[in-house]
């Protein structure tokens, strides 16, 4: 593809990595059959090649409409494009440039006050949590639609006690997880101590900073980015294998540090090394395989809801699907896995109805094989399904127990 962009924004880092990024598509259209909101709304503007145009006039000098922004608010970052282009167009990166531009220049007149409620609360865990908590004590008393975005509390295990493993690891616990599913972080440092894999906790680490990397505010994102790897970085010196993230939309985040941070040059090295040793549970777990059993008590038929941060994001598909297969899980079959379930983040809370389509549609298609339970790997995405879902919906690793010795 062809680009004239202005001299102005040529110069900039964005612009040239802009520029690269739009150079290297073809403007084939195979990224239409793959995309979720083309295949909902029939308009191409609403579907990677037709935000890509949007993205390269605005770049070109052509001052964004409201109409622009709109177009660019519905793509759910799903990122299923990049996993059928067949000439690797980095879309994700590209989209989030566009929105930042675009942000810089049309005044928003509506989801202003959400979008900045979104930003301010959801990366502090202790004022989510607070709201959470009185949300679930009115529960009854709320209007439907809002009933379902807060879920039922769930009593939480206690984290293992404290043993020196040879062996350990970082995890991110993250800013909305504890209070949404408060089990997962703890199940996760028990799976991993059993296997004699110590969990160190950093509580200085947060937000992973994708809340604002994807709703167009780059600078507030690194402040979040910057935070993390300070809280991390003391920990590396002692020899940390990796950087574990069980929620695949976090982990995606924190594997792009490097590219998010590659021009500053206080932190440009570390965030290399930690985009290095970030990893999703699946890529620890499949090392020690052999150790594995099901978790006493869990469904052996399972549908797995693979979210798009783990199978298009970080090219991780098909790997937990695998793991359970061998460990004997029944995994019944899910057409179209690879369309997203439309959680994506803030999305299900901006987009409501494109997302609860989505998910209608994603139910279905979980359902559909009469699993006793559905799986998955992401907070967004099991809070969002399991809000509608007439099967329990859980993250995988709830699932797996490890062998006596």
């Amino acid at each position: 593809m062809q680009t004239w962009l202005t001299s102005d924004i040529r110069r900039t880092r964005e612009g040239q990595e802009a520029d690269r990024i739009l150079r290297s598509c073809t403007h084939c259209g195979f990224c239409l059959a793959t995309c979720p909101t083309y295949q909902l709304l029939g308009n191409e503007l609403d579907s990677p090649r037709g935000r890509i145009y949007l993205i390269k006039q605005v770049l070109e000098g052509q001052a964004p409409t409201a109409r622009t922004q709109l177009h660019l608010d519905r793509c759910l970052t799903c990122r299923a494009c990049e996993t059928t282009c067949p000439s690797g167009v980095e879309y994700g990166k590209l989209v989030d440039i566009g929105r930042e531009l675009v942000e810089e220049q049309v005044s928003r007149r509506d989801q202003r006050i959400r979008r900045w409620a979104l930003r301010t609360l959801l990366p502090r865990p202790a004022l989510f949590s607070a709201l959470l908590r009185a949300g679930q004590m009115v529960r009854p008393l709320v209007p439907a639609g809002l009933r379902e975005k807060i879920p039922h509390r769930r009593r939480a295990p206690p984290w293992p006690a404290e043993h020196r493993h040879a062996r350990s690891v970082l995890m991110l616990e993250g800013c909305v997880q504890p209070a949404l599913e408060p089990a997962i972080n703890p199940i996760t440092a028990r799976l991993l101590d059993a296997l004699g894999i110590r969990v160190i906790r950093t509580p200085a680490s947060r937000c992973c900073g994708a809340i604002d990397q994807h709703l167009g505010y780059t600078y507030e994102a690194g402040v979040h980015v910057r935070r993390n790897i300070d809280a991390w970085w003391p920990y590396l010196a002692e020899g940390v294998e990796a950087i574990v993230i069980n929620a695949s939309g976090c982990g995606v985040q924190v594997k792009d540090y490097a590219y998010l941070l590659a021009n500053d040059p206080d932190y440009a090295h570390k965030a290399r090394l930690i985009s290095e040793l970030a990893a999703d549970p699946v890529e620890l777990l499949l090392r020690e395989e052999e150790r594995l059993r099901p978790a006493d008590n869990a469904p052996r038929r399972v549908a797995f809801q693979s979210p798009c941060t783990l199978q298009h994001g970080q090219k991780l598909g098909g790997r937990a699907e695998g793991l359970l297969t061998r460990l004997g899980f029944e995994l019944t079959p899910v057409a179209d896995a690879h369309l997203c379930c439309g959680s994506a983040g803030t999305y299900s809370v901006l987009q409501p109805r494109l997302a609860r389509q989505l998910r209608a549609d994603k139910l279905d298609n979980l359902q559909a094989g009469d699993p006793e339970l559905i799986a998955t790997a992401n907070i967004g995405c099991l809070t969002h399904l399991n809000a509608r879902s007439e099967v329990p919906v859980r993250h995988w690793l709830e699932l797996l127990d490890v062998r006596e010795k």
